[in-house]
């Protein structure tokens, strides 16, 4: 039986409750693996990648969204990629070779992150995708490879305005530098256009920033640069709860909702609009002096890459942890998990993953006695705690019962996992559809 509580609950695509519902599934999985799993369902990333397409091509926009793969690491998500006619942003060789070997070109593989190294450039190259780059130093680097394999496509990545300290992007006057020895290198080094990324999840800087990198291209074309193309990096925002609810938890806020009196420094804004590909939408039609940006990008022929990561895997997964006891502590009780809080990210960041977790009861019936529980993970450290909340279960979880965490694919399910007290990292179930029943495999 499943019963998930009022508070933050979860707002589900529909696979996901009947993948919980369907007589004995979770069973056969759990039996299986012996341990916590995540299922994750890629027919939903394939829904968030075309949404976000379709956005483009009703804009009538050229461009490509890139996701994020240092999001989830899954292999499921590359096919669906791959059958789009998607792209990938990618920050390391294996990242890179995960992505071919899953049939994505290399003309459609970005390669951001910080200071690539040379054997990534090489790889670059010598392969048609494009490069990030954002330091004169690596910049140097990328046109002795070039100059020894094939040309390199490159976007030089500006410094945000309103991040003056970040550790990416050019500086002004590096930024001119740049432009200098793309010129003096031309036969090498491409010079596709700009990039940019910028925290937080609103709409309105990202659509003047664009503003910004189109009539740099236009000033680089005046040089002689094809500057065809601008990316807009991510933070595509997503909501997992409803607005109620969110308004409600933000309006209640105090630490005896928490085991231990823990407090928060922050935490994900798990209620915003516009999400996903209505924030494309959004940025897109913003109004300006000068037209709308799709109006602007249109008229200058200037291609848009978009590189969203937890907006694509919205809705396409969940997490499962196997109660293995619980006990009574004061005014609430601590569930254990078999599984280690690093694989909720959250935790890992002074925070917390607000999405109300659910409880599947298993075995033989017992008295439904509503009970308030954390849970914690089954290592020897105290601060090993999966969620600090103070959780209303409809009765006292028991060994062998499973806990479930909604709508984690996003960052959530492998950004910290590590193998601590030798723990094997919880495996990935893909879940699919065939005629009326669900079926599940291992990712590979």
């Amino acid at each position: 039986m499943e019963i998930a509580i009022n508070a933050l609950r979860a707002q589900e695509r529909s696979w996901a409750p009947a993948v919980r519902q369907e007589n004995g599934l979770l069973d056969q999985i759990s039996g299986s693996i012996g341990g916590p799993f995540h299922l994750i369902h890629p027919g939903s990333f394939a829904e968030n990648l075309a949404a976000f397409q379709k956005v483009l091509r009703d804009k009538n926009v050229a461009g490509h969204v890139f996701f994020g793969k240092k999001a989830n690491k899954a292999s499921a998500w590359l096919p669906e990629i791959a059958k789009l006619e998607g792209s990938v942003d990618v920050a390391s060789i294996p990242e890179f070779v995960h992505a071919l070997a899953n049939g994505i070109r290399g003309e459609r593989i970005g390669v951001t992150g910080a200071a690539k190294n040379n054997d990534l450039l090489w790889l670059a190259a010598r392969h048609g995708a494009a490069v990030a780059i954002d330091a004169l130093d690596e910049l140097e680097r990328a046109i002795t490879i070039a100059k020894q394999t094939t040309p390199l496509r490159v976007l030089l990545r500006l410094l945000p305005p309103t991040a003056p300290d970040s550790r990416f992007g050019f500086n002004e006057t590096d930024l001119q530098s740049a432009l200098q020895r793309c010129a003096e290198v031309r036969d090498h080094v491409v010079l596709d256009g700009f990039s940019f990324h910028l925290d937080g999840y609103a709409v309105e800087p990202r659509t003047e920033f664009a503003f910004t990198l189109i009539d740099r291209c236009l000033e680089a074309r005046q040089n002689g640069f094809p500057c065809s193309a601008i990316s807009i990096g991510g933070g595509f925002a997503c909501s997992y709860v409803s607005e109620d609810d969110w308004n409600a938890f933000k309006g209640g806020l105090d630490p005896s909702l928490f085991h231990a009196g823990k407090s928060f420094s922050h935490f994900y804004p798990y209620f915003q609009t516009p999400t996903g590909a209505d924030m494309l939408d959004a940025i897109l039609e913003r109004p300006s002096a000068e037209g709308t940006l799709a109006s602007r990008l249109l008229s200058t022929g200037i291609a848009l890459y978009i590189e969203p990561g937890r907006a694509l895997l919205d809705g396409a997964g969940m997490s499962v942890f196997p109660v293995q006891g619980f006990k009574r502590n004061t005014d609430h009780g601590i569930v254990t998990v078999a599984g280690l809080s690093m694989s909720l990210s959250e935790q890992w960041k002074n925070s917390e993953f607000l999405p109300t977790p659910m409880l599947i009861q298993r075995g033989p019936a017992r008295q439904q006695t509503p009970v308030r529980a954390a849970i914690g993970g089954s290592s020897c450290m105290e601060y090993d705690v999966l969620t600090w909340r103070k959780i209303m279960f409809p009765a006292a979880p028991r060994y062998g019962d499973l806990i479930i965490y909604p709508n984690t694919a996003g960052y959530q399910m492998d950004k910290n996992e590590s193998e601590f007290h030798q723990l094997a990292l919880p495996p990935k179930i893909v879940v699919g559809k065939q005629e009326d029943h669900f079926t599940w495999r291992m990712d590979q």
